[in-house]
Formats: C-alpha cells, sequence, structure tokens
C-alpha cells in the first residue's frame, strides 16, 4: 500500500504538478485504524468510502446523521494529529439506484434510453429527473454536510461515452 501510495503520488507530481489530498475508496472491503493514520501521513485531509463501511454500522450512521465523521485512529498518542474527514456513500458504490441505460443489452433488456429532447415522442427525462430528487431527498438527511457526494457509475455501466455526458 505504502509503496503505491510514493509511485502513484510521484507519477502524478510529475505529470500533473498535483499530489492528492482526496481518497476515494469504492470497493474495499473494510480499514484498520492503521490506515487512516496511513492517509493522513499520505497527505490526505478527506477520504470518501463506499463498502470500507461495515453495514451495520452504516445502518447506524444513517440514523444518527454520522455517515460524515472526523476519523482519529490511535487518538490515545496521536489527539488529532491525524485525523482525517471521511464521507460514506450511502448506497455503495454505484450510481443512484436507477436502471442504467447505457448498459449493454445483456445487464437490462428491457432499459429504455433516458431521452432529454422534448420534441420526440420516447422524452421520458422527466420522470428520470423525478426519480432523481427524489433519491435526493431520501438519502439528504442522513448526512450533516450540505454538499453530497453521489456517484455516477457502476461496474460496467459506461459503454457510451457521449450518451453520459449528454
Amino acid at each position: 500500500m505504502i509503496n503505491n501510495m510514493v509511485v502513484g503520488h510521484g507519477w502524478l507530481k510529475k505529470e500533473f504538478g498535483v499530489v492528492p489530498r482526496i481518497g476515494w475508496h469504492m470497493d474495499t472491503m473494510g480499514h484498520s485504524s492503521t490506515n487512516a493514520r496511513l492517509f493522513a501521513d499520505f497527505g490526505f485531509d478527506a477520504l470518501f468510502l463506499a463498502r470500507g463501511v461495515h453495514f451495520e454500522d452504516k445502518e447506524q450512521k444513517e440514523k444518527s446523521r454520522s455517515l460524515e465523521f472526523l476519523w482519529r485512529p490511535f487518538s490515545k498518542h496521536f489527539g488529532n494529529s491525524k485525523q482525517i474527514f471521511v464521507s460514506t456513500i450511502r448506497d455503495d458504490y454505484c450510481w443512484i439506484p436507477f436502471p442504467n441505460p447505457n448498459q449493454p443489452p445483456y445487464f437490462n433488456p428491457n432499459m429504455t434510453p433516458i431521452e432529454t429532447d422534448k420534441t420526440l415522442p420516447t422524452f421520458n427525462g422527466d420522470k428520470f429527473m423525478n426519480f432523481f430528487i427524489e433519491f435526493i431527498h431520501k438519502i439528504y438527511p442522513s448526512h450533516r454536510a450540505q454538499n453530497l457526494m453521489i456517484p455516477w457509475g457502476c461496474d460496467m455501466s459506461f459503454f457510451n461515452a457521449n450518451f453520459d455526458y449528454n
């Protein structure tokens, strides 16, 4: 892990002149408190997690509006010096629970693409937007922050970049 960070951060610094300050771990199966200390030592200020939190802990965090928290590993020894802000993505790492029309037919052969052109008889963009707004209202109470990170994608989601960017 340390070697990956050193090599990765070195490449990003060389190629783009930046060192990441925010981590995004979508498909981890948990972390020890050592990870938080290492992330802080790597210079991260924040970390977004999806599967990195046990489902029972995530359910409790939803109820207590604490999906965002300060992770303070070994606070007995380091106090707040190694803390890192963590935001837990509520519904794992996939996009909102709406069928992705961009997935190939073998995933969902009956899916109708989202059509945003109001002049077409297949227009359904309003239905998608209503679903999206309802989704935001559903998850917002689980968070304290005013800004939410909502992933847009999942496994095998993006096969048509033009469609997705539109």
